[in-house]
């Protein structure tokens, strides 16, 4: 490496660490090292905005405050504590890996990258920052913030999500990374990304930057980082059939297998990829096992589709009401249902697009 260059990052690691002393954001996994609540923010802020994640980083220390409450907890307790998150299988993999940790490690997580990595979870990025914020070792970070603030201000433009990308960002990012300060380092490179250095309206007038960044030079904010194309979203119908009884009651079932919301709870589903009519009696008695005279279709909840957003799905649900003639209890259904109270569904874990319908259907029941 020339004189030239290695004066170049010298100057970028000390120029960013200035910043972040005035501009960081006062965070709570900021104030310790230890290794569990690093673990724990940093699956809660996969995918997830600060604000959003903050409130639920606070109600899982509160709840869990160590590896091994969070280990003792039920999937369910988790999943409930976790809903409205999305991405459900981050909640069951930190389940699985606080299990892990309490029971095979002794409730000690692995005090390096290469070790941290084999935790379910735990991928490069995830490793990294617990390496260097728990344990100081000089790994970087690369996430979305590192990447768009390299892009920019060494004038990159390989597609950040294409295999070179990813190779080719994890390399300029472990060379410019303060080898002696790689904690605070991390910390402030991501931040400045956050704050500073935003997918929109970057603050390039007041930056500490300004004379070496490629980007700023060239009029280039707005074309990087460079990404490819992502997959187009698919439309989904959901048809969901709310079964009640004289009794309040109703069947709910747990999603299993691989896909969305695995582990939490849905009424009983009839899905499709183009919009259908109402159910009738027949595909209620398909889905159920009921006779085509135990079953009332009374009512569609909703008049419009409700749409619910995922990375790679458009959800169009509809909520259907269907009175059944005698007790839930005594029916013998095709499917494995639960029987609950519809007061108490609240307290079950289920996807948001379902707390919603339950908190606007029956917050009075």
């Amino acid at each position: 490496m020339n004189y030239t260059c290695k004066k170049l990052e010298m100057n970028f690691s000390k120029r960013l660490l200035d910043w972040y002393k005035i501009e960081h954001r006062d965070l709570p996994w900021r104030h310790t090292n230890d290794p569990y609540v690093i673990w724990l923010s940093e699956i809660i802020l996969q995918q997830t905005q600060v604000k959003q994640g903050l409130p639920y980083f606070k109600k899982f220390v509160s709840k869990f405050p160590t590896v091994h409450d969070l280990a003792n907890a039920s999937e369910d307790e988790v999943l409930k504590l976790w809903q409205g998150l999305g991405y459900y299988s981050r909640a069951r993999n930190l389940h699985h890996t606080a299990r892990f940790v309490s029971k095979t490690l002794n409730g000690e997580f692995p005090n390096n990258f290469n070790e941290l990595k084999t935790l379910k979870g735990v991928g490069d990025y995830t490793a990294a920052a617990i390496a260097s914020f728990a344990f100081d070792e000089p790994v970087a970070v690369v996430d979305g913030n590192v990447q768009r603030v390299l892009s920019r201000y060494l004038g990159i433009n390989t597609p950040i999500n294409s295999t070179e990308g990813i190779k080719e960002f994890k390399t300029k990012a472990q060379k410019l990374i303060d080898i002696s300060n790689p904690s605070v380092y991390n910390q402030a490179i991501m931040e400045f990304g956050a704050l500073h250095c935003r997918p929109k309206s970057p603050k390039c007038m007041f930056c500490v930057f300004q004379q070496d960044c490629v980007a700023f030079q060239q009029g280039l904010q707005e074309e990087l980082p460079v990404k490819l194309k992502k997959t187009k979203v698919k439309k989904r119908y959901f048809n969901y059939l709310v079964l009640t009884d004289s009794e309040e009651n109703t069947i709910v079932q747990k999603r299993s297998g691989p896909g969305i919301w695995q582990g939490l709870y849905e009424f009983p589903l009839i899905e499709s990829e183009k919009e259908q009519d109402e159910p009738i009696s027949s595909d209620i008695n398909e889905l159920t096992g009921l006779p085509a005279k135990s079953i009332e279709v009374v009512k569609i909840y909703n008049d419009e589709p409700v749409i619910h957003l995922l990375s790679h799905r458009k959800i169009m649900a509809t909520f259907i009401e269907v009175k059944i003639n005698g007790p839930l209890s005594g029916i013998k259904f095709s499917k494995t249902y639960e029987i609950h109270k519809i007061k108490d569904l609240s307290q079950l874990a289920v996807p948001v697009l379902i707390q919603n319908f339950i908190e606007s259907e029956f917050s009075m029941a």
